[in-house]
């Protein structure tokens, strides 16, 4: 049948399984506004405060349902407003397709009004881009983006269309999507061989990343570190790939991990990377870490092998069937006296909660009463900075997929755009979003998009009135020199919530803080927790930058 290219666009989406979209209209994608208006009974748009607010909530809906987001936004600023939430995506790998509209053929490489070059400055942070110039490609280019955007290791897809291409009519056959396979690379004798490695480790440890979520492995995760009887470690991007209340888990691991991970880290003889990537956030010192174990490393992107850490053994492919086949490789083992040692080890805890003022209240006070009044199945989200790592630390997630945060580019401003992703995507759960004062600011004009939709989101804002991570290193490393880390700001986050129409509440003290975040989270809707803190708090334990966990900071002088 006869459709214009607008009309594709949405019949290609529907294709693919998109029942919904976010974005921001403007000239250039005045046709597939259009388009979207007739077919809103199919595919619901959200509308957010900003393109890059619009970009962090295809990554929210993306990361908790395991679908592809999508974002929409018009030519120029538009795309440009995109690139910060494209990069966050390419980041964690995170399934997205931006499409983004240009000028007409005819205006192209001309400066012409709001044109610019969005293939050009998002190549570094997509895994492809297309720009589309007759309206006979689109449909193929939208089906290819998709694949791509869903296959191997995920990442976001951009999509340019001109704009006589929205408006030009060609013949749309529909097709079904082809199904996503992903082949596993290593041979049988890869298998052996690291089924050989684990059967004879005495101190075996399993370092898990974002990349078992990502695949949906937990399951095939659990079964193996069963059977071998292995601690689990995580990475702050692995959280919920396996269940925080198990024997087997230890925590997280790297810069703000546990003194027992890292413990256990200086002292395995077996080290399993599964999905995971040795970050530097993670690794510290790459040429000390894991240095007297060997180490074997499960993924599905055969770039990342030997790339930041030597590997003895690589398994490449999708986890599920990688982790499958090694534990049906492996024998069933017993480590018990090395979970006997990490329990003791964990006993040992390397931080004392910090006395706080009446005037404040305790971050982990707050997290804690926040996860004794949400269920296993709610979504918490973060932006950036020191809440994050708290959050990361103190919440204990049972299950994949209920936890957002921006692992791999760090985005401050992150959290609400993701946190209306979540809701969106997830209507009967409740999506609580802990933010520190500097990332609220950041975003906070979402609130109006919180608010027109009713968002069932509780924002906690732990609200030390400095930029607190920073302001850590300063103290640490900069001998106390607070350069522009105490803005002195005074809003009043409560009221501006009220101003946007959302409800507003205040956290003065830890004695208040039960009450208020009981109504807060039984509250069916948007609501914003201005929830004050010392600004003398700390993440810690914390392992500098490029050390081991013998360099580990345990107090603040």
């Amino acid at each position: 049948m006869q459709l214009n290219g607008s009309e594709i666009i949405a019949e290609c989406l529907l294709e693919q399984g998109v029942d919904t979209v976010f974005g921001y209209p403007g000239g250039a994608v005045l046709n597939i506004y259009d388009a979207l208006y007739k077919y809103s009974d199919r595919i619901t748009h959200i509308l957010s405060s900003h393109e890059q607010g619009a970009a962090h909530a295809a990554d929210g809906y993306a990361r908790t349902t395991g679908k592809c987001g999508v974002v929409i936004a018009t030519s120029g600023p538009g795309a440009t407003n995109l690139v910060t939430g494209i990069a966050t995506a390419y980041m964690d790998s995170i399934p997205m397709v931006a499409i983004t509209g240009n000028v007409s053929n005819d205006l192209l490489a001309r400066d012409s009004f709001q044109e610019v070059d969005i293939c050009g400055i998002t190549l570094p942070v997509t895994k492809h881009n297309f720009i589309v110039k007759n309206v006979k490609d689109l449909a193929n280019v939208i089906r290819k983006a998709f694949r791509i955007a869903m296959s191997g290791r995920k990442g976001p897809v951009l999509i340019d269309i001109t704009k006589d291409v929205t408006g030009a009519k060609c013949e749309y056959i529909k097709e079904t999507p082809e199904k996503i396979e992903n082949p596993l690379i290593s041979e049988p004798s890869d298998f052996l061989a690291a089924a050989k490695a684990v059967n004879s480790a005495k101190r075996p440890m399993i370092y898990m990343g974002g990349g078992v979520v990502s695949a949906d492995a937990e399951k095939q995760l659990l079964e193996f570190a069963e059977k071998i009887d292995c601690p689990v470690a995580s990475s702050v991007m692995g959280l919920g790939g396996f269940p925080s209340s198990h024997r087997l888990f230890i925590g997280t691991i790297g810069m703000h991990g546990g003194y027992e991970t890292g413990k256990a880290t200086d002292n395995c003889d077996l080290i399993i990377a599964v999905g995971a990537r040795f970050s530097d956030r993670v690794a510290g010192d790459r040429k000390k870490f894991g240095k007297d174990a060997t180490i074997i490393q499960l993924d599905i992107d055969k770039a990342e092998i030997n790339k930041n850490v030597r590997i003895d053994h690589s398994l490449v492919g999708d986890l599920k069937d990688t982790l499958k086949k090694l534990t049906e490789s492996v024998e069933k083992t017993e480590h018990s006296e090395w979970t006997a040692m990490l329990a003791e080890w964990a006993k040992r805890s390397a931080v004392t909660e910090t006395p706080v003022s009446e005037n404040y209240a305790h971050p982990y006070h707050v997290i804690d009463l926040v996860r004794s009044m949400t269920k296993d199945d709610d979504i918490i989200v973060t932006d950036v900075g020191q809440h994050q790592m708290w959050v990361s630390q103190r919440y204990r997630f049972e299950k994949p997929r209920r936890w957002c945060t921006s692992g791999g580019l760090g985005t401050m401003g992150y959290g609400m755009g993701a946190a209306v992703g979540s809701a969106v995507a997830n209507p009967d759960k409740k999506v609580v979003l802990f933010t520190g004062d500097g990332s609220f600011h950041m975003n906070l004009n979402e609130l109006a998009t919180v608010c027109s939709y009713d968002l069932n989101i509780t924002i906690v804002v732990l609200n030390n009135t400095v930029l607190g991570m920073v302001r850590q290193w300063q103290k640490l490393f900069y001998g106390c020199r607070f350069s522009q880390t105490d803005p002195h700001r005074k809003t009043d986050f409560a009221a501006v919530a009220e101003a946007f129409g959302v409800k507003g509440m205040r956290i003065h003290n830890d004695s208040d803080a039960e009450q208020v975040l009981r109504e807060a989270i039984s509250t069916k809707g948007p609501v914003v927790v201005d929830c004050r803190i010392s600004p003398d708090e700390n993440v810690l334990p914390m392992i500098p930058p490029g050390k081991t966990v013998d360099d580990m900071i345990t107090e603040m002088e």
